[in-house]
């Protein structure tokens, strides 16, 4: 299989790409500022440059796109980026999986399913949603995989962060009032394989079924890696100032239902 891993110098896209190429496939990877690494074709690609994205596509000519190119803080990139990936893969007949987010909902609602519309209340949320609805327009067989924290082996920025929160390197602290669905990150970069490879469409949510705090989970990364998890100092975002939903839970059932992909929970990832 030929694969085009767009976004692959970050941390779920250098995830895909080792899987890709130890599973045998061709993988060509796109950065923005770095490579991914040597042992891939790679290509410098700004996803808001309609005609580089156009351009590089038609010379790749992958089987299968996955892109998990985006900016939290750029629409251009999360929302037009995404669409001109989307117009490109369609052109050349590429299957795409879209990588999205849970940050689209707002948290008033006790889970959502697949079916659950988006109703964002950051920006970043709107371009999320705004991508979305424009990737299943342009191309109905694609699938849209939401997803919520991502987490690895010590190497993931929520890691990153204990850490430097527990050295007294960072300030601020870990909120007691937000949950999310942590996923692993070779949970989540093996599922995308295997939707890439498949013949499913559509909206297809990949978190693990576990809800816990933003804290909570630094408990659980500080005692894997051998810290004090009293030293983790506790905030909350109501408090904080900083928008944003409180409880995000997405529901998976349908989705590992058809996968044989097994995404963990972080309760059992982070066990060790």
């Amino acid at each position: 299989m030929i694969l085009l891993v767009v976004g692959g110098s970050g941390f779920l896209g250098r995830e895909v790409v080792r899987q890709g190429v130890a599973a045998g496939h061709r993988v060509t990877a796109t950065h923005l500022t770095r490579p991914p690494g040597a042992e891939v074709s790679s290509e410098k690609l700004d996803v808001r440059d309609r005609a580089a994205v156009e351009d590089l596509v038609s010379r790749v000519r992958p089987d299968v796109v996955i892109n998990t190119a985006y900016q939290s803080k750029d629409w251009a990139s999360t929302a037009d980026g995404a669409i001109h990936v989307a117009l490109a893969a369609t052109a050349t007949g590429a299957r795409l999986v879209h990588v999205s987010s849970d940050a689209l909902f707002s948290g008033q609602h006790d889970h959502y399913d697949e079916s659950a519309r988006p109703d964002p209340i950051t920006p970043y949320g709107a371009a999320k949603a705004a991508a979305e609805t424009a990737i299943m327009i342009i191309n109905p067989a694609a699938v849209v995989a939401r997803t919520s924290l991502i987490i690895g082996d010590g190497d993931s920025p929520t890691e990153r962060l204990v850490h430097a929160l527990v050295a007294k390197e960072a300030t601020g602290g870990l909120f007691t009032d937000d949950f999310r669905c942590p996923v692993h990150v070779a949970d989540l970069a093996a599922a995308l394989l295997e939707l890439g490879s498949g013949d499913r469409a559509g909206i297809h949510h990949l978190a693990g079924p576990d809800s816990i705090s933003r804290h909570d989970l630094g408990i659980l990364i500080a005692r894997r890696d051998g810290l004090d998890p009293a030293l983790l100092p506790t905030a909350t975002r109501a408090g904080s100032g900083i928008p944003g939903p409180l409880d995000v839970r997405l529901d998976c059932t349908e989705t590992q239902r058809t996968l044989r992909t097994r995404l963990r929970g972080a309760r059992e990832f982070l066990s060790g």
